[in-house]
């Protein structure tokens, strides 16, 4: 009678434990009862279900990652090895149809080898340089966009598509180096060249100015202001005190000053 007793709390507490579920945040469940899903989600939480007819599944909703290591056709036929990040979520309000319609393995099934597709189709139409300059956000963001378009209507949201590693066959790879660096170098002497260029124009501008400055002064200075300016010269000599000696020819004043003069 006791081991019958304790074999019923047991079971009891079994059936006790089975019946509830616990929903993280992060996460929704979805009910299957007798093989049927509820179309609504549960939240995050302790939910009781009876295990004897229900199961709760379980799915993220929060931003998952996850790596593909790849070779990416390029336009001229080479494969690029590389290691991609895709992140992406499922919708709260499609976790029964993904589970319905695509399963609990939905990453194999439509993730992955919709990227691949989506990769493919991308790649072929750049060079395998491309991968690793400027245009290589460009290729990311026309693999999330093709992706997307395929999956959004599955109840997934692609978030990003982030090519972390690519690795050029190292022939390519030392070209792709030596072109980046002569381009630097293009840039450099453009610099340079601009710098001497604005100098040049700075000399020019600078030679303009005092040749218009000469100019003016030349034509400002005529012979009625040169003999008024003598005449000025001749009063203030007059006027000051000392004797000097003063030789001229009537247009300008030559000064002689006498030794001990003042």
């Amino acid at each position: 009678m006791k081991i019958l007793k304790n074999g019923l709390v047991s079971l009891t507490l079994i059936v006790l434990v089975s019946s509830c579920a616990v929903i993280r945040q992060g996460e929704v469940g979805v009910k299957r009862k007798l093989g049927k899903l509820n179309p609504t989600t549960m939240e995050a939480g302790a939910r009781v279900f009876n295990p004897f007819t229900s199961t709760v599944i379980k799915l993220p909703i929060r931003t998952v990652n996850v790596e593909i290591q790849s070779n990416l056709p390029s336009k001229e036929g080479l494969n690029v090895q590389s290691i991609i990040s895709i992140l992406y979520h499922i919708r709260k309000e499609e976790a029964a149809n993904v589970i319905e319609n695509i399963g609990t393995n939905y990453e194999e099934v439509v993730i992955k080898s919709v990227f691949r597709s989506a990769s493919a189709d991308v790649c072929s139409r750049f060079f395998a340089k491309d991968m690793h300059t400027i245009k290589r956000a460009e290729i990311e963001d026309e693999i999330k966009t093709r992706m997307q378009s395929l999956l959004s209507k599955r109840g997934f949201e692609i978030e990003a598509v982030l090519l972390k590693t690519i690795q050029l066959p190292p022939g390519l790879y030392m070209a792709v180096e030596d072109k980046l660096e002569a381009e630097q170098e293009a840039q450099r002497m453009e610099f340079v060249l601009q710098k001497e260029r604005l100098e040049a124009q700075r000399r020019m501008l600078e030679a303009e100015g005092i040749r218009d400055a000469q100019k003016i002064l030349q034509e400002g200075i005529s012979p009625e202001i040169i003999q008024w300016q003598s005449i000025q010269a001749f009063k203030e000599l007059a006027s000051s005190p000392g004797s000097r000696v003063i030789i001229t020819d009537g247009k300008a004043p030559f000064l002689i000053q006498p030794e001990g003069g003042n």
